[in-house]
């Protein structure tokens, strides 16, 4: 599910990238003044924020996986422990 969202994320980062460098092209610079102008530049500071996103997103999967896995070893490990104990048990007994 994090690796969805990670790709979502991603996939709008890219498309506000599209979106931000055609309205800088196509908006006549003499118009890009006043709330034209504060628009282009939030897009910018958006597309920042959602790539830095991107990469918290991606920092976070990768120590959630690593953290899955140090449980399935440790479950691994519970798992033979407990086998060992019966056997043990059952051949003290």
């Amino acid at each position: 599910m994090n690796e969805a969202v990670k790709e979502k994320v991603e996939h709008s980062a890219a498309e506000l990238v599209v979106i931000n460098a055609v309205l800088k092209q196509e908006v006549p610079p003499e118009v890009q003044t006043g709330d034209v102008a504060q628009a282009l530049e939030k897009t910018d500071l958006l597309e920042i924020k959602i790539n830095e996103a991107a990469q918290e997103l991606e920092e976070v999967n990768k120590v959630l996986a690593e953290e899955v896995e140090q449980r399935r070893s440790l479950e691994r490990e519970l798992a033979e422990v407990k086998t060992a104990l019966v056997e043990a048990s059952e051949a003290a007994g």
